[in-house]
């Protein structure tokens, strides 16, 4: 199945007719006459979409926001009405009350599975991304547009909404009429000269303008849009010009976010930019919220380098990789002499400045492919791919020095602080035969050559005794 549509319709018929074309496509259709009830059958069935008639027994579409406000599971589900008529003002009242579309009978199957299909995709990735981001409970679609943002944008943020027409007198036209309309900054520009709209920082909205000429220069403009790494998280409008659903389907189906298939209306499009900027704005935050996740799994805290987590495997990777190439590389396990003197003379949160400071001078030495990890309390783990067994001793020495060459200022300590530190060197890999053991084994070499190091007076680099063999 490809998702969950719930029908909402007083009319047994209509609801027929609507089951068949959706069952069709493959979708599960849950059934429903009024609004009453509709906070348990959303809690059970948990829909994709929402496809009601704009008119129902016990109220309108325009409700079913306000019902289903203390769901959870229903905040962000996408609406769709479905009119008698093509009614503006109706279709502009619904819009403001959150309704995604408003689709007019007799129905044109190409639009409604085209718009049914975007918003499923939709709904989807919103879900995954609050799943996989915890983040907090979805906000409804019919806030006002700018307290909204206010919330989401720095204060000084200013939403940017280009506008791609096919030629310059109506991208000229469309901003004069929507800038009274909205509170965005506005840029125009023609199909033809969007360069400048592919450099950061990228607006945050696109409207493009298509048109029914064979060459559909704004469709594969739309493609290249939401194809691009630059763009691919701006939100997309299409508006066919003139009014052209078939154009918008297609559009919708190359990954536009939104399509104006009745053409341009001004009061439309800066409702359509209020709702998908909102939603851009809950999926930028959530988008934040998974990449701080992920630093958190892989990152120290405290020095801002990698941790035991990520180094381990990142160790792995380096040797098959050298195994692969047979190239040499380095594990090195690095050692504060002494630390938990200085936690104790000076307090632990000098023994942090210490840290930050030795991870900063560990850095600053090792090039930017070179693996450097926090593993432990005061210990730090080194791995340096691809490098002559003869420069692995010579980079280790400027390491030790890197610590014990200049004394350490630490914040609240009267006096600077020496600070030394003892390490000891694997090298890999043994090119007969590479293991995960091998792996593990050359850890406990390079560990056993700085239990060494300590025990011949620190402040020195030893080699593992295979390695130095």
């Amino acid at each position: 199945m490809q998702g969950t549509i719930l029908i909402i319709d007083g009319v047994a018929t209509n609801r027929i007719m609507l089951k068949v074309q959706l069952t069709s496509a493959y979708y599960k259709v849950v059934q429903a006459d009024r609004l009453e009830g509709l906070t348990d059958i959303v809690s059970r069935s948990r829909p994709d979409l929402i496809v009601s008639a704009l008119s129902l027994p016990d109220g309108s579409a325009l409700d079913i926001r306000g019902a289903l406000g203390g769901v959870e599971a229903g905040r962000a589900i996408p609406i769709i009405a479905i009119a008698d008529q093509n009614d503006r003002n109706s279709r502009l009242r619904a819009l403001e009350a959150g309704i995604d579309d408003v689709l007019n009978t007799p129905l044109d199957d190409t639009i409604l599975q085209a718009r049914i299909r975007g918003l499923v995709r939709r709904h989807g990735m919103v879900e995954d991304l609050q799943q996989h981001g915890h983040s907090s409970p979805t906000l409804g679609f019919a806030e006002p547009v700018e307290p909204f943002l206010s919330q989401m944008l720095p204060q000084s943020r200013v939403a940017h909404v280009a506008l791609v027409a096919q030629n310059a007198a109506t991208s000229a036209l469309w901003r004069a009429r929507l800038k009274s309309q909205v509170p965005y900054n506005i840029s125009t520009y023609q199909i033809g000269d969007v360069q400048a709209l592919m450099a950061r920082p990228v607006p945050d909205a696109v409207v493009i303008e298509l048109d029914d000429t064979a060459d559909g220069k704004g469709l594969r403009l739309l493609a290249d849009l939401r194809a691009r790494i630059a763009t691919r998280d701006a939100v997309v409008i299409a508006v066919p010009n003139p009014a052209n659903p078939h154009l918008a389907a297609e559009a919708l189906d190359r990954g536009a976010h939104d399509a104006m298939h009745s053409g341009f209306c001004v009061e439309e499009l800066g409702l359509r930019l209020g709702t998908q900027l909102r939603l851009k704005a809950r999926q930028d935050r959530a988008r934040d919220t998974v990449r701080d996740g992920l630093r958190a799994a892989m990152l120290d805290d405290l020095t801002g380098l990698y941790n035991r987590r990520y180094a381990l495997p990142q160790l792995a990777w380096t040797a098959r990789r050298a195994m692969e190439r047979e190239q040499y590389f380095a594990v090195m396990l690095a050692d504060l002499d002494h630390f938990k003197t200085i936690n104790d003379r000076f307090g632990h949160p000098a023994g942090d400045a210490v840290l930050v400071e030795t991870a900063q001078r560990l850095q600053g030495v090792l090039g930017p492919s070179d693996l450097l990890a926090r593993i432990g309390g005061e210990e730090f783990m080194v791995v340096i791919a691809n490098i002559d067994p003869d420069a692995v001793r010579v980079t280790a020495d400027r390491l030790c020095r890197a610590i014990n060459g200049q004394l350490f200022t630490v914040p609240g300590v009267p006096a600077p602080i020496q600070v030394t530190a003892s390490i000891g060197v694997a090298i890999g890999p043994d090119f007969q035969s590479l293991q995960q053991e091998q792996v593990e084994t050359l850890i406990q070499q390079a560990d056993r050559a700085l239990y060494r190091a300590k025990h011949a007076g620190r402040n020195q680099v030893t080699l593992a005794r295979a390695a130095a063999a």
